[in-house]
């Protein structure tokens, strides 16, 4: 078959040598341009605003269910062993550990991931970068750079507020519905949790998936195709790569947090 062919692998190699260099060269940009952005905190600031402020919503209500979900599953599962009252130490692990940093960051990439490659990928496709380059105004300074750090600061900030409406949606149905009692659910969960080690690591995890996700939309955008076509791909192409990222990076970060 002519995709064997030796000209065919060579060629398709070198395209991801390539894609892979211009990867780094624009992650090694945005890390250069912290100081720059910094100085400009009303660019960062209205950036948190439209990324964090929008999911909030969607992140609040996810977190709710989950909690619901969590309580009615943990309870019927601790009730086997006559542990039930160590229900709220469950929830509060599972929500810190694991669900809260990893279900907000697959979120955050279908609402604000999207968002960001769609609106890079416009202005790709409208020549807005072009022109702004001919006007000898850096694109990845001024359009790039603020978008990037604002993720990273909005994604922790949302995981938080996941934790913390799951916490409450999971004592809503404990005490109210399942008549646990509300002191051992809160006793329990306060002898249960570390704040240095499972909150610490918990926003360990979602500055990585931000820093990830971000970047990830902001690729994709930016070197999207500048058709209406292309801008499409780009934006699937968001979700598929940076949900796999953040799936795949939490196994490294949990592996290497348990292991310390």
């Amino acid at each position: 078959m002519s995709w064997y062919h030796p000209a065919t692998v060579g060629l398709a190699v070198r395209r991801q040598l390539a894609a892979t260099g211009q990867s780094a060269r624009l992650l090694g940009r945005l890390l250069q341009l912290l100081p720059a952005t910094l100085a400009r905190p009303g660019l960062v600031r209205d950036q948190v605003h439209f990324l964090g402020n929008y999911s909030l919503a969607i992140i609040a209500v996810s977190g709710l269910f989950v909690g619901f979900v969590m309580a009615l599953q943990g309870y019927y599962t601790l009730q086997d062993f006559g542990s039930t009252e160590a229900l709220g130490q469950l929830v509060a692990l599972s929500l810190l550990r694991e669900l809260g940093p990893v279900i907000t960051a697959l979120l955050f990439a279908g609402r604000a991931g999207t968002s960001l490659t769609a609106e890079i990928g416009l202005m790709r496709a409208g020549e807005q970068l072009s022109a702004m380059e001919m006007m000898a105004v850096d694109p990845v300074q001024r359009i790039l750079a603020p978008r990037f750090w604002a993720g990273v600061i909005a994604m922790p900030v949302l995981s938080l507020v996941f934790n913390a409406v799951g916490v409450m949606g999971g004592w809503a149905v404990a005490v109210p519905m399942l008549g646990l009692d509300g002191g051992a659910f809160w006793s329990q969960m306060q002898g249960g949790v570390d704040v240095f080690s499972d909150l610490g690591n918990s926003v360990i995890k979602s500055v990585a998936f931000g820093f990830t996700v971000t970047f990830v939309a902001l690729l994709q955008g930016y070197t999207a195709n500048p058709t209406p076509e292309g801008v499409s791909r780009a934006t699937t192409r968001t979700v598929v790569m940076a949900s796999l990222a953040v799936l795949g990076l939490d196994f490294v970060l949990t592996a290497t947090m348990f292991s310390i």
